[in-house]
């Protein structure tokens, strides 16, 4: 059997591409669609709580690195199509569903912060998976989600004055959340 045989066509492999970014759209588009039963009021929240929204500059100021990689990942196609052999409508569809993704990355969002978790993007999120960056950029809060390595990263967008109420939330719940974590039999055996 001839090596030429093993081996994909550029259009089996971009339609593979396509469809694969086709699913993380609409899994995006279903946890969005979430946000606003998850999180049906803004502001102090009865639970001692805050939930805000954001706006769509504070959503560019959060997702600026995803924009740049959104818009090297629609040139990128065009640019290898003539040496693939690939049709040129896997580009064109590969750029709409791309389109359709960063406009979902700058509708606004509502976020909340309660004792246990916190509800970001249409997902909740438990203390004990995140943690605060070090170093805080000055116009969103951002999160690490630990285990995750570089691709962690949680930031959360908002005016300043939502973010300092929601970061001074974040540190009292992680502190509690740390605090229990050491409280435990088994942490304590370990020291």
């Amino acid at each position: 059997m001839a090596e030429e045989d093993l081996l994909l066509s550029s259009d089996t492999v971009a339609l593979f591409a396509v469809l694969v970014l086709g699913l993380i759209v609409l899994w995006d588009a279903f946890w969005l669609t979430r946000q606003r039963s998850d999180i049906p009021t803004i502001g102090e929240l009865s639970n001692g709580g805050f939930a805000w929204k954001s706006e769509g500059p504070q959503e560019v100021i959060r997702q600026w690195g995803n924009l740049a990689s959104m818009a090297a990942m629609m040139a990128l196609p065009w640019a290898l199509l003539s040496a693939s052999e690939t049709s040129f409508w896997y580009a064109v569809v590969w750029d709409v569903l791309l389109s359709l993704h960063l406009i979902s990355l700058l509708i606004p969002k509502r976020y909340a912060v309660t004792r246990t978790h916190l509800f970001a993007d249409g997902q909740r999120y438990d203390w004990r998976r995140l943690r605060l960056q070090h170093r805080q950029p000055a116009r969103r809060i951002m999160l690490l989600r630990k285990g995750w390595g570089v691709f962690g990263p949680l930031p959360l967008g908002g005016s300043s004055s939502d973010l300092y109420v929601a970061r001074s939330r974040i540190q009292l719940a992680l502190d509690k959340e740390k605090k229990w974590i050491e409280n435990t039999p088994l942490a304590s055996e370990q020291e």
